[in-house]
């Protein structure tokens, strides 16, 4: 019950495309004009045109292969603040971002770093601390002169809460800044609708929600806006061979170097297989998991879990603490006790952690849902939780008078 950090197991239809490419292929796209480099190119471009079907996107090509979410995050904070810059200027003028206490550090950090260097300046919306929500209008009165981008994660990592992204969208397509989101804990999970919401840049890992391997991820960019975005890395692409400077067209503009082939072929059957079950149906799998939960827990006492306390604007990602225990007391205890994985302390979201209270008491422990659990997998957990809560209550009904 840790698929927030990386899902497990994946689908046979992931493991027998990358076990595929490594004994059948093996070659890199772009790299030769034999058979099986060209067959590699046809993958990497197949995975991007199920990326493009699942979001609704405008262009496959505008899907860019990245290491990983953190990657992709980096390439679209960074890409815009240098792009911003005037011809033969290194460094940008006035430009202010906005994120959220909800965020993970992938994208506080790298706008904290530029503050850090003088180069930007940002605000940083609060969240209700009851449901972790942003309220969208507090986005909008954030907005000044020189605000060029919107950052906001979709789904936290810890409180589970899903964000208003429409209305988020909405308030800044109306402004002319471009949107981006972090869907490391959406995308396969939620429906993502990429024109619908009005999204910008949408930044995503590949071994999460989307069920394909470690070391993949994507960062898709509205046709338009690529051009707002300076690349920051240039290399060999295979394409205009005879050109020492980096190519202008898209994907190549951004995906210097040999790709994560094998990564990315067992990346787009993990899309399929998202795109074969339906981004709706998967999302009311998850709904049932949380409700299963939130039923099972409901009557533990000293049992507190976080975030919206009801099925509305939440995925299968909670943060808990029992009392009596540390986050990684209680995260042993269900291991070694009953097998369950958890993932315990402040997720790389010290924000949030602040916002909800948890932060200067060492986080949380975190269960988090995917696709191949079930209900009586959830209902278990519930068990298991009530059990361990029951266990200390019962040790300090015998405690306490010992100590009087």
């Amino acid at each position: 019950m840790d698929n927030a950090a990386t899902s497990f197991p994946k689908p046979q239809s992931v493991l027998g495309a990358m076990t595929s490419y490594a004994t059948q292929l093996g070659a890199s796209a772009g790299r030769g004009a034999y058979a099986e480099a060209v067959e590699t190119g046809r993958l990497i471009s197949q995975c991007r045109e199920r990326l493009n079907r699942l979001f609704n996107g405008e262009n496959p090509d505008h899907f860019i292969f990245t290491l990983n979410c953190s990657d992709a995050l980096n390439l679209a904070i960074k890409g815009l603040v240098f792009g911003s810059a005037s011809p033969g200027i290194a460094i940008p003028g006035p430009f202010h971002a906005i994120c959220t206490h909800v965020d993970h550090n992938s994208i506080l950090r790298p706008l904290n770093a530029l503050a850090d260097a003088g180069v930007i300046e940002q605000t940083r919306v609060r969240v209700d601390p009851q449901s972790g929500l942003v309220d969208p209008d507090d986005v909008r009165r954030a907005i000044r002169r020189g605000t060029k981008l919107i950052a906001v994660t979709h789904a936290s990592n810890v409180t589970g809460t899903l964000q208003p992204l429409a209305d988020i969208g909405k308030i800044a397509r109306e402004h002319d800044i471009p949107l981006l989101v972090d869907a490391a804990q959406s995308a396969g999970h939620v429906p993502i609708d990429l024109r619908a919401e009005h999204i910008d840049l949408l930044a995503a890992p590949g071994h999460k929600g989307l069920l394909g391997p470690l070391g993949t991820g994507f960062l898709y960019i509205r046709p338009g806006i690529e051009k707002k975005v300076a690349p920051l890395r240039e290399g060999g692409t295979g394409s205009v061979s005879e050109n020492d400077r980096q190519p202008d067209f898209m994907p190549d503009r951004f995906e210097p170097g040999s790709h994560n082939a094998i990564g990315i072929a067992g990346l787009s059957e993990g899309v399929q297989w998202v795109l074969d079950r339906g981004a709706e149906e998967l999302f009311e799998h998850d709904r049932d998991l949380v409700r299963t939960f939130i039923d099972g827990v409901s009557t533990i006492e000293g049992l507190t879990y976080f975030g919206p306390q009801g099925v509305r604007n939440r995925v299968g990602v909670f943060s808990v603490r029992v009392a009596g225990f540390e986050p990684l007391e209680l995260a042993r205890a269900l291991e070694e006790d009953f097998g369950i994985l958890t993932r315990p302390g402040l997720h790389c979201a010290p924000l949030i952690h602040q916002a909800i209270g948890t932060a200067e008491s060492g986080g949380t422990t975190r269960l988090s849902f995917g696709p191949f659990l079930s209900k009586q997998d959830v209902k278990y957990a519930t068990d298991a939780l009530a059990e361990i809560a029951s266990r200390r209550a019962a040790k300090g009904a015998i405690e306490v008078p010992q100590r009087v």
